[in-house]
């Protein structure tokens, strides 16, 4: 008997339960019953039991105020989980430590995910004006320091692949929106190891990063450090932050297997 394609197991009813839960991402923490119908094409009754059947596992939750549902505790104990059983993180945690300890700015491990970066982990400065945490956010790729390592390292055709669009969401004056002009800042980067986000998501916030390689050599993540541009100057970028990150990239790289 041929053996069976993957995707003919599929249960119709889990699939359901999982694009329901992945409504929830980025700005959205609240969803009533009618818009997730809505979203998820399926009738009232439909969700109203699927979000039933969630609530009694802990993954979703209701607000008793608004009558909307949230995700609840069992799913940030899942992303735990998966945080904790990532060697990179284990790895990485002294090294960000270690990072904030010398240049006292915020340090940061992310990963590369379809054209976003996702942080992972995050060691904060004690300094009363910081970056806000983004752990767990997803930022896009092309104006991130983090993003722009991974994106460094990849053919044209990969890059068309993640980044469609001809044109790129302006965030600030200096987000680059332009193709032409992203490959020749990915071109820069390349050569010299690390990016620059030069206010370019956050105005006011200049970022530092260096790609992290495994024994594949392969990029699996970036380690960041980010901070006000007040004290994140152009010289202290040269002279202190840029070979900062380059050494912890290269310890947490060799923490992996990675060789030259």
């Amino acid at each position: 008997m041929a053996r069976k394609e993957k995707s003919e197991y599929i249960i119709q009813a889990v699939s359901h339960a999982l694009d329901l839960l992945e409504q929830f991402h980025d700005d959205v923490d609240e969803l009533g019953v009618t818009e997730l119908s809505k979203r998820l094409k399926l009738h009232k009754n439909n969700v109203f039991r699927l979000l039933a059947t969630l609530e009694s596992r802990g993954y979703i939750e209701q607000n008793k105020a608004t009558e909307n549902y949230r995700l609840g505790l069992k799913a940030l104990e899942l992303g735990q989980t998966f945080i904790k059983q990532m060697g990179l993180l284990r790895q990485a945690k002294p090294i960000l430590e270690k990072i904030v300890e010398q240049c006292n700015e915020t340090a940061y491990v992310a990963i590369f995910k379809e054209g976003f970066i996702v942080y992972l982990d995050v060691v904060e400065t004690n300094l009363t004006v910081r970056v806000v945490s983004r752990v767990g956010s997803r930022m896009p790729a092309y104006c991130t320091a983090a993003g722009k390592v991974h994106l460094a390292f990849m053919s044209d055709e990969e890059i068309d692949s993640i980044l469609p669009n001809r044109e790129f969401k302006k965030f600030t004056d200096n987000t680059i929106t332009d193709r032409e002009a992203l490959r020749k800042e990915l071109r820069t980067v390349e050569e010299r190891g690390y990016a620059i986000d030069d206010e370019e998501l956050d105005l006011g916030v200049r970022c530092v990063a260096a790609p992290i390689r495994d024994y594949t050599r392969r990029i699996v993540g970036a380690i960041s450090v980010s901070g006000p541009s007040m004290r994140i100057n152009d010289e202290r970028i040269e002279k202190e932050i840029v070979p900062l990150v380059l050494e912890s990239a290269e310890e947490l790289s060799t923490r992996l297997g990675f060789h030259k």
